[in-house]
């Protein structure tokens, strides 16, 4: 652990908070750029909002939302007319704050004319959703999931699952929300922080009971009952993956500017947590996304009044001592040095950046606390994930993520010599395993390209005017119905207003975002008769057309 930087090169640097922890220039860095602000809940709602508008269909696994102050209005607007349109619609509302975590100044409302406005929504922005109120029970309690997902790689698209998870419950019966309970968070609020706060919150050594038990434990139980847990994984898995797909646009946005092409730099991986929510129906809903999910294999245990002692956890144990050992497993910087060869041991140079109070890293800066990666991982862990054995090359061709029943386990191969006492990776590829089936939804990301294409500096996130004339003239877009006055008239009107919600004001110009409307709203007019995706699809095809010839028409010159 280097709490102030290491300027020897390491393969790994494992940081405690963003990619911004420390300068790299070489290796592998387990945060990408850029990932900490995309999946804040104001950022993840326009990006996944995008998609909606897209591919409605596809993208119902989020639930309705709106972004304050700014769509306030539009939102006391549409719940008007939505009442109007079905008298017996009795709705709840959740609202959370943009940089909240743990729970932290989420609250529920019955009626917009409830959301406190006064002075904080203004400073601290937030998304107002539709709560769900028919969520899937078990033992009368209500629970979410956190699943781990490894972004191994953003070009190309690489996504791993781990086959196992946390659920995590309340610790009062649910009921569905009324006046009386609306402020009953060990209810309605599965954020684990704010239910060990609850007497009744029950800690155990027994991974199928407690208030946090494994997701496969849960998987077991309704598999018992009857359910469908493959197609229960398939539509978790496609939300994990249309989620990403969501996300990846921006992301490479942020990676440009961070590691220019073309310059040496190091590359990027980083393990996420999803938060789930199941309902009645089994269907599966995404809360949001934590780009720093807490690592922590134990729990404070309260000895007496203010004395606490860190005891371990079964469960957590259990789920992240195997996605940490199994991500260094796939990053294995020496993997492709020893197809040759069998008994080179597995050792890495891992770089821990670390922050504050030593050993026990949890982030106390404000604005950083809620993403706590516990580094200091106890011998125990280091032994469980094995970094001092020898790795083989598993073949997983019969491991299916969605054939491996709800209760299995790792199974540990002694016969093979190379691996011998390491357990079958708990990481279970889809990306690009499913990618023919979810291939059609990346329009976003080839715009995204268009984008950054004509950014013109690099190390740039915005797009200045002559970038976007550029763009303009390049792709063939202006005609006699459509001036370059206008394209002037179309960047001024959208930047202006996407540069007034407050979005980066560290550079001027175009941010991605604001592009995308920009596009959507050229293919609108180009492709009158035809489906938004048809249009957008249409529109993408014809600027990669005309940009093609151009650069062949380059490389004949250059000739």
């Amino acid at each position: 652990q280097f709490p102030f930087g290491r300027r020897l090169p390491c393969d790994i640097y494992w940081h405690g908070v963003s990619f911004h922890d420390n300068d790299i220039f070489s290796g592998q860095v387990n945060k990408f750029p850029g990932m900490t602000e995309m999946v804040r809940k104001i950022t993840l709602s326009r990006a996944v909002r995008t998609m909606q508008d897209l591919f409605p269909l596809e993208y119902n696994f989020y639930p309705r939302s709106w972004i304050l102050p700014e769509e306030f209005p539009l939102f006391v607007a549409e719940v008007r007319m939505m009442k109007d349109s079905d008298p017996s619609w009795k709705p709840t509302f959740i609202v959370k704050p943009d940089g909240g975590c743990q729970g932290d100044g989420i609250y529920l409302i019955k009626d917009p004319s409830d959301i406190r406005l006064t002075g904080s929504i203004q400073s601290r922005p937030a998304v107002v959703q539709e709560y769900i109120c028919k969520p899937l029970l078990v033992d009368k309690l209500k629970f979410d999931i956190r699943l781990y997902v490894l972004l191994k790689s953003l070009e190309p698209l690489e996504i791993y699952i781990a086959k196992d998870g946390l659920s995590r419950f309340c610790t009062e019966p649910y009921q569905e929300p009324t006046l009386k309970n609306l402020h009953q968070v060990f209810m309605h609020l599965t954020n684990y922080s704010l239910n060990i706060h609850s007497g009744n919150f029950i800690h155990s050594d027994n991974v199928n009971t407690g208030s946090k038990r494994t997701f496969s434990s849960i998987l077991c139980r309704l598999s018992s009952r009857g359910a469908d847990v493959k197609k229960l994984w398939s539509d978790i898995i496609s939300l994990v993956i249309k989620t990403i797909i969501a996300l990846t646009p921006e992301l490479k946005v942020y990676y440009q500017s961070d590691i220019p092409a073309g310059k040496p730099g190091p590359t990027c991986f980083q393990i996420l947590g999803f938060d789930i929510l199941l309902m009645k129906n089994l269907k599966p809903m995404l809360l949001e996304v934590n780009a720093n999910p807490s690592m922590r294999i134990e729990h404070e245990q309260e000895l007496s009044p203010g004395v606490f002692e860190n005891v371990p956890s079964p469960v957590d144990e259990e789920v992240k001592v195997a996605v940490i050992r199994d991500t260094l497993r796939l990053v294995d910087p020496q993997k492709k040095k020893r197809k040759d060869s069998h008994c080179i041991p597995f050792i890495f140079q891992i770089f821990f950046i670390q922050f504050h109070n030593l050993p026990d890293v949890r982030m106390k800066d404000k604005q950083h606390k809620h993403h706590s990666l516990k580094l200091s991982l106890k011998l125990k862990f280091y032994l469980k994930l094995g970094l001092c054995q020898t790795l083989e090359h598993v073949s997983e061709a019969n491991e299916e993520l969605l054939d491996a029943g709800p209760a299995d386990r790792p199974e540990y191969d002694t016969t093979k010599s190379p691996e011998a006492g390491l357990p079958s990776l708990c990481l279970k590829q889809v990306f690009p395993k499913y990618a023919k089936q979810f291939n059609y939804l990346r329009l976003v990301d080839r715009v995204a390209a268009l984008f950054i294409r004509f950014l013109g500096v690099k190390g740039t996130t915005k797009l200045g005017p002559t970038g976007f004339r550029t763009f303009i003239r390049n792709c063939k877009l202006s005609n006699s119905n459509f001036s370059m006055a206008s394209v002037d008239i179309l960047y001024i009107d959208i930047t202006r207003r996407w540069n007034s919600m407050g979005i980066d004001h560290k550079e001027s110009g175009m941010c991605l975002q604001a592009f995308v409307e920009a596009f959507f709203c050229l293919a609108q007019k180009k492709y009158k008769s035809l489906p938004l995706h048809e249009q957008v699809a249409s529109l993408i095809h014809f600027c990669e057309y005309h940009l093609a010839a151009l650069d062949e028409k380059r490389l004949v010159c250059g000739r």
